[in-house]
């Protein structure tokens, strides 16, 4: 059995693997749409519980991913083992009544914790580990929804709170009401906006971990993506600016030189994308649904990279170097 290095994530007290479990795709999608293809319960579950076994018990879900029924599923997977979890989950897109997006935000004080209580449901538990607030609510200070956060600590709702996609005086703003743990941005060789705002270098000065999602790239740099029609027809990514017309092919040149490298060192190019961003002192959570996927990520934690290999990779994708937005200007 292999275990994976645990790390403390920022300066609070949380300890988690250098790698954690995106959960996202194993329901299907965001707000009903499709992301990564159909899902299967079974083979979901059996990777939650597989994960574990190899030291990846770092669950990372959200109210928005189904919606609710994402962490309905973590929910189901943990009974009865809650204890070897660490569950982290996000709130901040607003969904009605009946668990419908409204298409706002909402970080208002009762809605976080409105929020809070049902995902405690939805989970079938009575605390989170890691609460985040997913997107800032524009109409309402960010002091006043961490504040709300802070008290969810103080009543043991919630052990640690981050933020997710943020700017650096916005994490200063919030580090300075209640102690952030984690701070969940985009990362990888693909995107490296964290690094180009400043707010990674931001994160690391205030003491507050730093936890990359789509570390692959949303697969791209998985290289078994060759043309868009590798995409199913409801993948969401088919609407995604780097994966339509020139950006997608100015883009493969960049994944076809990734490929290149790992060949050289005879792993696979997710491996290689993984290594390289777990090398960057940071948390990554690769999301899959399957276990052997889940196997490939847990083994690209046991590599080292040299500098010369490090310095290879940056000059093949340095900051920048992608073209076409991460998110469709309605996403934004």
């Amino acid at each position: 059995m292999s275990f994976i290095k645990q790390i403390p994530l920022g300066s609070q007290g949380l300890v988690v693997p250098v790698e954690g479990l995106g959960c996202m795709g194993m329901s299907g999608g965001v707000n009903g749409m499709n992301v990564y293809g159909a899902a299967d319960e079974v083979e979901s579950l059996a990777t939650i519980h597989r994960a574990r076994e190899l030291g990846v018990n770092l669950l990372d879900t959200a109210d928005l991913y189904g919606p609710l029924t994402n962490e309905q599923l973590v929910g189901r997977a943990i009974a009865g083992q809650r204890d070897q979890y660490i569950v982290a989950t996000k709130f901040g897109f607003e969904l009605d009544e009946a668990g419908v997006f409204t298409g706002r935000r909402n970080g208002q004080p009762a809605y976080v914790r409105r929020s809070i209580e049902r995902s405690l449901r939805n989970l079938g538990t009575d605390y989170v580990d890691l609460y985040y607030l997913h997107r800032p609510d524009p109409a309402t200070p960010l002091e006043e929804t961490v504040g709300a956060m802070s008290r969810l600590v103080e009543e043991g709702k919630v052990r640690y709170i981050g933020l997710s996609e943020v700017t650096a005086a916005e994490l200063q703003r919030a580090h300075q009401v209640h102690p952030l743990t984690a701070l969940q941005m985009e990362y990888s060789l693909f995107d490296r906006r964290a690094e180009a705002s400043g707010v990674l270098q931001a994160a690391r000065e205030l003491g507050i971990g730093f936890v990359g999602y789509s570390p692959l790239g949303r697969g791209f740099l998985s290289g078994s993506i060759k043309t868009p029609d590798d995409f199913e027809p409801g993948d969401s990514r088919r609407f995604f600016p780097r994966y339509q017309g020139e950006n997608f092919t100015k883009n493969l040149t960049l994944v076809r030189a990734l490929t290149a490298v790992a060949q050289a060192k005879v792993i696979t190019p997710a491996q290689l994308a993984l290594a390289w961003v777990l090398a960057q002192e940071v948390v990554a959570i690769p999301g899959t649904k399957r276990r052997s996927y889940l196997e490939q990520n847990v083994a690209a934690a046991q590599l080292t990279l040299t500098q010369a290999e490090l310095a290879e990779l940056e000059a093949l994708l340095p900051v920048g170097s992608v073209v076409g937005a991460a998110y469709p200007e309605a996403f934004s």
